[in-house]
């Protein structure tokens, strides 16, 4: 696929971004558009501090893995609004996670990010696509991310793709922690990612949910965070598919095996429910 770029310029009005999926809940085709949006961004350090806090990242002169979503959030949210894109961004669920961290990320303060999305697949519960987001400094590609998104109800030819694989190595108990029940707004407030379902059990329910849920990535970036000593600053993949939601409040376990430039994970809650299951590896 040959992608059209667009560079985007000032920032968009997220209350008109978030009006716009409010209003669109019907799936309008079946295949994705060809256009990805670009744009120069800027590292503000206050946010930044705002989302380390959150998400539990020390403050070590380098973003944490999961910041860039946060940086080109706005960019997807434009991106999976446009009336080319066929499906509603509300009710979009988020399968899998991966992330490239090719170099290490320290002393960046202006990227230029990108957006797109490919890969149209059948899945047993609908359609999956990736949304790919990228980040380039002075010297190329520093970043990429790939998150699989489901739309469920619609039907595509083709054999259904595959849920990823569970862990394979010896897993011991890295760390345990409580998701808080107004995690979801507090994570909201240092991402902008303001989805309902995260919010509170009564803006939940109008989604199918019996009380919020954390979001994917406040759990990814929460594990990570308790991995900062497991894990390289570079040239690292890091792949996480997300099970059963984290119901909020919750207390969740994180299993891990030992440290070093590969490895496997998986976040836990009460009963043996599995939340969250991946690993991570060298980019190359």
């Amino acid at each position: 696929m040959t992608i059209q770029w667009h560079e985007v310029g000032g920032a968009p009005s997220m209350t008109a971004l978030y009006a716009k999926a409010a209003t669109r809940r019907k799936v309008t085709g079946k295949t994705l558009p060809e256009q990805g949006l670009r744009q120069m961004l800027q590292v503000d350090p206050q946010r930044l501090a705002a989302y380390r806090k959150v998400c539990g990242f020390t403050e070590n002169g380098l973003l944490p893995p999961t910041y860039p979503h946060v940086l080109a959030f706005a960019l997807q949210m434009q991106l999976l609004t446009d009336r080319d894109f066929p499906f509603p961004l509300l009710g979009l669920i988020h399968l899998n996670n991966r992330i490239r961290v090719l170099r290490p990320m320290g002393g960046v303060s202006q990227v230029r990010a990108s957006v797109n999305v490919e890969n149209l697949q059948a899945h047993p519960k609908g359609a999956v696509f990736d949304l790919v987001t990228r980040l380039e400094d002075q010297l190329g590609l520093l970043w990429q991310a790939h998150s699989q998104m489901l739309c469920r109800g619609v039907q595509l030819d083709g054999t259904p793709v595959e849920d990823a694989p569970a862990t394979q190595l010896a897993l011991v108990e890295v760390a345990h922690w409580r998701a808080p029940a107004d995690i979801g707004r507090q994570y909201a407030k240092v991402s902008g990612d303001y989805n309902p379902i995260h919010l509170s059990a009564a803006s939940a329910k109008l989604f199918g949910f019996p009380t919020a849920i954390a979001h994917g990535l406040w759990n990814k970036a929460r594990t990570l965070a308790a991995l900062d000593q497991h894990l390289p600053e570079a040239n690292l993949e890091i792949e996480v598919a997300f099970r059963k939601p984290v119901r909020l409040p919750s207390e969740v376990t994180l299993l891990a095996s030992a440290a070093g430039s590969s490895g496997d994970l998986r976040l836990m809650g009460a009963g043996e429910l599995e939340h969250m299951v991946g690993g991570w590896r060298p980019a190359g």
